[in-house]
């Protein structure tokens, strides 16, 4: 008999390990996107790290007092072009009007109830497709110059704390333990000893992909252009291509997908941040875990053969080009940690577009609007994370079989 019949719309890693679990649980599924799988979003180029603590969102009273002091120096970590402030003006009213303490718990509570076992979900995911190897469970380093600019964090840190994370405080010669080739600015750190990060994400990506394949899952290449409805039920996608009809469908396009759901009558304030990375092959540095400087808001990550550098927020919608010095900063970065590091320029650099909500909470569930209809998208910076979880969370309901999950903080219907 067969099963039913689903579509994911998008294959970055959320919609393609939703595929995966959906698949697993006897659906039907298709997966459409127009770039190859793991290449059209942020799944390609995100800095590896699986952060099973990162429960605060990015507005908060804190962070807000830092942003006009970002705004106006050009190599800060946030970078607002001047022709797109109007723009981005309505976003960032939600985003001011999110730093609340109570939108801070209750952000908390649901990122909390997401991402909790997001190591051991990637965990099983990665055996299950093949590539264990792939997730290498090191810990993460978060590295501080003085006691003044950790206090900026303590917050942050005790809400982490708050929600179970093992967050351990320590001093330079620890720091030289884990990692020697820290410069000698930053004398103290905070390491998360059980958080994770994946060595490649464009290989983690292609073999959840490519074992879907195997399983008797489609990947269509075909850009959609409208979700295609009758009698208040979604009847599937219509692409440049062809008409992709289904029982069921989900988007899951990251950046884009607001555009998808603008006509059925969701307006999801999705705003991309362009992040950027540069991999660098031969810096001399033998890093065995992903390190954070607090100061310069990268993530500084050991990657299969190559050091990777990831970072900034740059806002600048779905068609501005990349911005080549945006990405030039990052050396900088580099050095900044690891002096002794050597900056031979990468061939080329990465910009890719995080698909971000004022609130930092995904919407994830069902259409309330739309039988049939279901969304996986809007989560920011912790797409990786957050992509096994979201699997886990929102392909049984998809199959009918609802859990015991208060999905109420990820709905649509919020804004």
């Amino acid at each position: 008999m067969a099963g039913k019949r689903v579509l994911v719309v998008g294959a970055g890693i959320v919609g393609l390990a939703l595929a995966w679990r959906l698949q697993r649980l006897g659906a039907d599924v298709a997966i459409v996107d127009p770039e190859p799988p793991g290449e059209g979003g942020a799944s390609f180029g995100n800095a590896g790290a699986i952060s099973t603590s990162s429960v605060v969102p990015l507005a908060t009273p804190g962070v807000l007092k830092t942003v006009p002091r970002m705004l106006l120096d050009p190599a800060a970590p946030l970078h607002i072009p001047a022709g797109y402030w109007l723009r981005a003006a309505p976003w960032l009213a939600r985003f001011v009007a999110a730093a609340t303490p109570a939108t801070v718990t209750r952000v908390g509570q649901a990122l909390d109830q997401l991402l909790r076992l997001a190591t051991e979900q990637h965990q099983a995911l990665a055996r299950e497709v093949g590539v264990p190897e792939v997730l290498v469970a090191n810990g993460q380093l978060y590295v501080y110059r003085d006691e003044k600019q950790l206090s900026k964090d303590a917050g942050s840190w005790a809400m982490r704390r708050a929600h179970g994370a093992d967050v351990r405080q320590i001093d330079r010669r620890a720091i030289e333990a884990l990692e020697p080739s820290i410069g000698p600015a930053y004398q103290i750190g905070i390491f998360l000893p059980d958080h994770t990060h994946c060595a490649s994400p464009a290989r983690y990506a292609r073999a959840v992909a490519e074992a879907f394949r195997e399983a008797g899952g489609e990947i269509r290449q075909d850009r959609v252009l409208a979700l295609t409805t009758e009698d208040g039920r979604v009847t599937g996608a219509q692409g440049e291509v062809m008409h992709h009809r289904a029982e069921e469908v989900v988007v899951a396009a990251g950046a884009w997908s607001a555009r998808l759901v603008a006509p059925l009558g969701y307006r999801i304030p999705l705003e991309t941040q362009r992040g950027y990375h540069v991999n660098l092959p031969d810096t001399g540095l033998a890093l065995q875990r992903p390190v954070i400087p607090a100061d310069r808001k990268v993530f500084i990550t050991p990657m299969e053969g190559a050091l990777r550098v990831a970072g900034t927020v740059e806002f600048g919608g779905l068609e501005r080009p990349p911005n080549e010095e945006r990405a030039r900063l990052l050396y900088g970065d580099l050095a900044a940690v690891f002096p002794q590091a050597r900056l031979e320029e990468a061939e080329d650099f990465w910009m890719g577009h995080r698909p971000c909500l004022p609130d930092s909470v995904p919407v994830i569930g069902p259409a309330q609007r739309v039988k049939g209809l279901w969304f996986a998208f809007g989560h920011g910076h912790l797409g990786l994370t957050g992509s096994a979880p979201t699997a886990e969370m929102l392909a049984p309901q998809i199959m009918g079989r609802p859990g015991n999950l208060d999905m109420a903080g990820y709905a649509a219907e919020r804004f």
